[in-house]
């Protein structure tokens, strides 16, 4: 498989670990692009406690993102992000393979 390139910025890493200190538990975002949503693809975003055999594994300050295989070439060249807006706070995608985006920010089309 050729390099995907996928980075964590340091306020999504910040923020998984307020998560993981608040739950008291130590676990990892799980990336992942399922079918659906207005645009044809949506990002999923959950927790695991380990990682698959063929997840990617990307690690900042002591924390952990895990993204399965399939979704890596969706995610190629993309920054996972959190991000505090007006609208509210949230795991976000920067994704340079997007063509489109929907308004709520986590459906996308290629």
């Amino acid at each position: 498989m050729t390099s995907t390139n996928i980075t964590m910025s340091a306020s999504c890493a910040a923020q998984i670990n307020a998560i993981m200190a608040k739950q008291g538990e130590a676990k990892m975002l799980r990336v992942a692009v399922d079918g659906g949503g207005c645009s044809g693809f949506q990002y999923v975003f959950d927790f695991a406690d380990a990682p698959n055999d063929d997840d990617m594994l990307i690690e900042r300050d002591g924390a952990s993102i895990v993204i399965d295989e399939i979704s890596q070439e969706f995610l190629k060249d993309s920054e996972i992000d959190y991000v505090n807006e007006l609208i509210g706070s949230a795991f976000k995608i920067h994704n340079p393979n997007a063509t489109a985006n929907c308004g709520c920010g986590t459906s996308f089309s290629v």
